[in-house]
């Protein structure tokens, strides 16, 4: 079997063409404000390519950035600041944050209707409950993917590997409002290959790179790769072993250009849904 590669820049580039003709048609410019504390490198690359999309769109965008110094008290209020701003519709505060500095005490802090990363625990709940609410950019941005491959949803068995709040938790919730049977896998899950191999529709976010191997897919899945992670030689790769799952799956991601840039796509429509919403 040669599976059908599934273009996360190809998809992307026409979500984001949909929003900067939606934002064109507006009498304002939605407003997205990046918080970055200290100097991590991958961070200060994601940033930039965050407002870099955001300006092409049309949108009214901006990075704060401040010293890796920064004390909690100061984040957050800048981040109350961000919230009290009528021109801010959408704000995200970049993760990793530096030690002295309680990440789930910022989440909390950013007003949920202009949480566009959707962490916020009420956008958590909604998502949760099945209500309208701010959904998190990578699951959101799969299931966009998981569209454009024609993936059949409804009663197909989803297997999440990977269970964090970012991506497993709401990614496992986003299939199941779409009607599939979910079942999410982890470090501590008994025979992990054999529960994998029962997936219709398998998405790999462990964060552990070529963790999954061609035997643990069945024949004429869908594999969704979200993982990124940089090997030795400097070479990018997925958490699933792609040569070898590609040989069995039906339809795969590659990384990069899979996942990723879908990421960034539902960033800005977050911020424009934030921004209409807001506005009424």
């Amino acid at each position: 079997m040669t599976a059908t590669l599934i273009d996360g820049k190809a998809v992307a580039a026409t979500l984001r063409q949909t929003i900067a003709a939606r934002t064109a048609g507006l009498g304002f410019r939605p407003g997205l404000r990046v918080v970055r504390v200290g100097e991590d490198p991958a961070s200060g690359v994601y940033v930039r390519n965050k407002d870099k999309a955001a300006k092409e769109v049309g949108f009214d965008s901006a990075t704060i950035a401040l010293p890796a110094s920064t004390t909690e008290a100061e984040l957050l209020a800048e981040v109350a600041r961000l919230n009290a701003d009528p021109a801010v519709d959408g704000i995200l505060v970049q993760l990793p944050l530096p030690p002295q500095i309680r990440a789930d005490r910022v989440i909390a802090a950013v007003a949920p209707e202009k949480d566009v990363d959707g962490f916020h625990p009420l956008n958590a709940g909604l998502l949760a409950s099945g209500q309208p609410g701010l959904t998190p950019c990578t699951p959101k941005g799969v299931m966009h993917l998981l569209k454009a491959a024609g993936a059949a949803l409804p009663g197909a068995r989803a297997v999440v590997l990977g269970r964090s709040n970012i991506v497993g938790r709401p990614m496992a919730q986003l299939l199941l409002a779409a009607d599939c049977t979910v079942t999410i896998v982890h470090s501590r899950t008994r025979d992990l290959p054999a529960e994998c191999r029962r997936a219709e529709i398998l998405v790999a976010a462990v964060g552990r790179p070529e963790m999954v191997r061609g035997d643990w897919v069945a024949e004429g899945a869908t594999v969704i790769d979200v993982g990124i992670n940089r090997l030795a030689d400097g070479r990018l790769v997925g958490d699933v072993a792609f040569a070898e799952v590609a040989a069995h799956c039906a339809a795969i991601t590659p990384v990069p250009g899979g996942v990723g840039p879908m990421t960034i796509a539902c960033l800005l429509e977050n911020t424009l849904d934030a921004a209409l919403a807001r506005r009424g």
